[in-house]
């Protein structure tokens, strides 16, 4: 059977835009550090394109998508990438080249473990960081997608998460926290972002990307897609303004950033339900989650804990709270392919949405704090305070962003 032309150039595209994201968010990232530490967290979200495209070829893939259904990861059959043609095509009815599946998952692993730099910005040194990210890459993200994706166990539990909830918002969220914990306050707070204007470049690049990241899951130029295409401008735009007017209440001003972070948030918690909710749903929750968000956020500067960029708060809340109003809103009259949620009698279902993600949460946490203390054995995992008074663009990388 001949491939598809029309879903393969979706694909492509939509795996360009992907790929765009981790770019996008060294510039985020970027923009929001201190001016001595702009190279560094730059650095790390390059490294983890070029590590994990490298990692994904000899293993990641075959830990994902091989082996029997209903494990906790696959296993090396496909390592190398050995055995598949050109030709072959992906299972299933929208004949794209498997080829371009295998791209389009590189890309989303690539994004993920460099969500979690954020919440030890200025604070890690380099080695033990490519250390930490060949590990959690394939001791959390693998099993993970291979558990929800690949066909493991949750996927056979009934468990749903169309783009990214539990794979990669969840889980890097609350890394992220463990990390926090690990490392503690920074020694050298950074007084202000280095470059708000580099934020806003950042955020809009990762907002561009995110039709993608959201669309591109549908696997075909489909009315899914175009589903999930909407929800992901919908979330976006409403998350941002609901974040920038609940700071002007509280606060007293609208902020610029706080727009930016908010529609991170609505874009974060539209992603696991996108293609299995409506337009209306994907308001609702977008608004509710910009609005928890925020709380959080504030919630985690009151307890001191020191995550810098502010990973936890968008990502790991927004992202288990997406995945748990897809067991509250998911409906087979949206997607046929979904399955309905507590609002449509899909009790179960809630049921095993909230108990994944909560899983999850915990998994990625606790085996994150131990990674990091186990790498600490072997190498030095933080900086030391020069190093951090210098700032890590000249102690560990000799480069300056501004001269």
């Amino acid at each position: 059977m001949p491939f598809d032309t029309g879903n393969t150039g979706f694909m492509m595209l939509a795996t360009s835009l992907v790929l765009l994201m981790t770019p996008g968010l060294a510039f985020f990232y970027g923009g929001l550090v201190g001016r001595k530490n702009v190279v560094a967290i730059m650095f790390q979200s390059f490294a983890a394109m070029g590590l994990t495209t490298a990692l994904w070829f000899v293993c990641g893939y075959s830990l994902c998508f091989s082996g029997g259904t209903g494990g906790v990861i696959g296993n090396l059959s496909l390592a190398f990438l050995r055995g598949i043609r050109p030709d072959q095509l992906l299972e299933g009815p929208t004949r794209i080249p498997l080829f371009i599946f295998i791209a389009y998952q590189i890309v989303s692993a690539q994004i993920t473990p460099a969500l979690i730099t954020g919440a030890f910005a200025n604070r890690m040194r380099f080695g033990a960081y490519l250390l930490f990210l060949t590990l959690w890459l394939l001791l959390v993200y693998c099993p993970v997608v291979h558990m929800v994706w690949g066909g493991g166990l949750l996927a056979k539990w009934g468990v749903q998460d169309f783009a990214g909830g539990i794979v990669v918002h969840c889980i890097a969220g609350f890394s992220a926290l463990a990390a926090v914990f690990f490392f503690g306050p920074r020694k050298v707070g950074d007084s202000k972002p280095s470059s708000i204007p580099l934020v806003a470049v950042g955020s809009g690049l990762l907002w561009f990307g995110w039709f993608g990241f959201n669309a591109g899951n549908a696997l075909a130029a489909d009315h899914i897609a175009t589903l999930a295409f909407l929800n992901t401008a919908l979330g976006g735009a409403v998350g941002a303004f609901v974040w920038i007017f609940t700071s002007w209440l509280v606060e007293g001003k609208p902020k610029f950033v706080g727009f930016m972070t908010g529609s991170l948030a609505g874009l974060v918690v539209v992603t696991p339900p996108g293609g299995f909710i409506s337009p209306q749903v994907a308001v609702i929750i977008a608004v509710a989650a910009s609005i928890l968000s925020y709380f959080a956020i504030r919630f985690k500067n009151h307890m001191h804990w020191d995550d810098a960029l502010d990973v936890w708060g968008v990502h790991g809340v927004c992202g288990m709270f997406g995945i748990i109003c897809l067991g509250i809103f998911g409906s087979k009259a949206v997607n046929p392919a979904a399955t309905d949620g507590l609002l449509f009698g899909g009790g179960a279902f809630f049921v095993k949405q909230l108990v994944a993600v909560v899983g999850a949460a915990i998994y990625a946490f606790l085996f994150t704090y131990a990674m990091l203390w186990l790498i600490n054995k072997v190498t030095r995992v933080q900086a030391t305070q020069h190093e951090e008074e210098i700032g890590l663009d000249e102690s560990l990388h000799g480069e300056t962003a501004y001269v």
